[in-house]
């Protein structure tokens, strides 16, 4: 590793944690409980990243404030039920976190979970010492606005070039490139790696542990 980036910030769900169907089912719940047509497996997935809300409202844009909440609502009830055990990470990903962050790297995660969400994780699966931050869409801006990249780079005094941002949606890309962040694209998320590519990521990887050949 030469260090070529001081500060890595992952995505949460698709990136590190293999949550994909579990989200993309627990949205189908959510639509089916509050009466709303009740979305494919694809077009679950397809708003992984987004803010909670902020994805209700994309998947059902004629919903109200009320029906938005109440999704929400729902989904966070479900979520948590399906969920009340330890993370289950892609494989090497907590020893891949380790070793990066024993090599002197600032490691962060910029997700569209809630701050109670990732709180969760955290504290079920040990983990909240592998990072040195972190930014949730309820405490910020929701992806693609970069607003909690731009955030993590002010609390380390770092500039854009000396980030790396790893993710496996359009958003996380997305945010990255409006503020000329480099990015790492992950092919085994949630969205096709076709999809990725069109944000010029230095490389979409099919494993977490490739990450080392990058930085």
């Amino acid at each position: 590793m030469n260090h070529q980036y001081k500060l890595l910030i992952f995505d949460w769900d698709g990136t590190l944690c293999d949550s994909v169907t579990t989200i993309s089912t627990c949205i189908q719940h959510a639509a089916k409980e509050q009466g709303l047509p009740v979305p494919s497996f694809a077009e679950a997935s397809n708003i992984i990243g987004l803010g909670l809300k902020e994805a209700v409202a994309y998947l059902f844009p004629d919903a109200d404030e009320t029906v938005i909440a109440s999704v929400a609502q729902s989904y966070s009830s479900y979520y948590r039920e399906k969920n009340a055990g330890p993370t289950d990470f892609f494989p090497h990903v907590l020893e891949v976190l380790g070793e990066l962050k024993q090599s002197g790297y600032l490691i962060a995660v910029a997700t569209g979970k809630s701050r109670a969400g990732l709180n969760r994780a955290f504290v079920t699966s040990d983990i909240e010492h592998l990072f040195h931050d972190s930014r949730c869409a309820d405490e910020t801006a929701s992806k693609p606005n970069p607003l909690m990249l731009n955030e993590l780079l002010e609390k380390f005094d770092l500039s854009a070039d000396q980030a790396l941002m790893v993710g496996d949606t359009e958003f996380d890309l997305d945010m990255a490139q409006q503020i000329n962040m480099p990015r790492l694209a992950v092919s085994y998320g949630a969205h096709a790696k076709d999809r990725l590519l069109k944000y010029e990521p230095i490389a979409c990887i099919d494993c977490f542990s490739d990450i080392i050949k990058y930085i």
